[in-house]
């Protein structure tokens, strides 16, 4: 932990809408001494925690995850359709494991009986303050290309249900275009069969309710 100074002067809120856009005055203590002179960085999001879940069933050894429009690739120009992992925003009184298993059902019908973290990140902390938590989740997999989603959200979400293998093989391939689906492969790759072995003997894939 740096133990370098800084000094918020003060804060301007640009916007608020469903996300919120802040203007923040700063000056920082340098390494060569002294301090710099004061400037300003926009902060977009207002400081959200979000958490992620890598739904897994180590029965049939098999990933879920969803595809759905993403608005952030459509306004660059690329395909805003996305296969991803389940995630969402936790709400006021829930904790982070609470809004793991909501989302995991409201996205992929999928009900969690057992969840372990695998690491928290800042997405991108030049310019965002949301704070990101990834569990995986184990679970038994639904039906492949069934449908989820609130429509009070405007969610349209298709579950793909994934051998290991071929959940591995887009993360090989490339094909994997989010921060946080890139990091849980990534993990899984390197714990699939340490994971798989033990939620095997913990006990049966089934959901506990």
């Amino acid at each position: 932990m740096s133990e370098k100074k800084f000094e918020i002067l003060y804060r301007e809120a640009l916007f608020q809408g469903y996300f919120r856009v802040d203007r923040f005055h700063i000056r920082q203590e340098l390494y060569a001494g002294g301090w710099s002179a004061p400037f300003t960085r926009e902060i977009f999001d207002g400081g959200r925690e979000a958490v992620v879940v890598l739904l897994f069933d180590p029965h049939h050894d098999q990933v879920i995850m969803i595809e759905q429009f993403r608005p952030g690739p459509m306004a660059k120009g690329d395909d805003p359709y996305l296969t991803e992992l389940v995630a969402g925003v936790i709400e006021p009184g829930e904790t982070p494991e609470m809004t793991a298993r909501r989302e995991s059902l409201e996205e992929a019908g999928c009900e969690v009986a057992e969840l372990q973290k695998i690491h928290s990140f800042y997405p991108s902390p030049g310019c965002l303050s949301e704070h990101t938590s990834i569990y995986v989740g184990r679970t038994t997999a639904p039906e492949d290309g069934t449908v989820y989603g609130l429509t009070r959200e405007a969610e349209d979400i298709k579950v793909i249900v994934l051998d290991a293998a071929q959940a591995l093989n887009l993360l090989y391939a490339g094909k994997l275009r989010d921060a946080a689906s890139i990091i849980a492969i990534q993990w899984f790759s390197l714990n699939h069969t340490d994971l798989r072995s033990r939620w095997l003997m913990s006990g049966s894939s089934t959901p506990i309710i």
